[in-house]
């Protein structure tokens, strides 16, 4: 019988990483109108067993900006956290887009 220390260990691959950061930090959105935003993006780097997180998100405007990007960091780190049993000692968002009703119903109204 080989000993639990001896056998190895399980290493979780990044890309699964990323689309658990991905959905946490849709979850963490999911009061906006996702038809109308691209979803977010996450990308990882992780090392041993912890995971730095970069998730890239669009929303709407106006909106507290601060308060959407600390939900979905929080959302980010208790849900790796969770599911895969890594520490998230830093997660970054980028704002790539604001939408604003106006520029939403650009393309679908004439403008007078």
């Amino acid at each position: 019988m080989v000993e639990p220390a001896d056998r190895g260990a399980t290493r979780i691959a990044d890309r699964v990483v990323a689309k658990i950061a991905s959905q946490a930090a849709r979850e963490a959105l999911s009061d906006t109108a996702e038809e109308e935003h691209a979803p977010p993006h996450a990308t990882v780097a992780v090392r041993e067993d912890s995971a730095r997180v970069r998730v890239s998100v669009e929303l709407g405007y106006p909106t507290d900006i601060g308060g959407r990007c600390r939900a979905v960091r929080g959302r980010v780190t208790e849900r790796v956290r969770a599911l895969v049993g890594m520490e998230v000692p830093e997660v970054a968002v980028t704002v790539e887009r604001l939408h604003s009703p106006h520029t939403l119903s650009a393309g679908r109204e004439r403008v007078r």
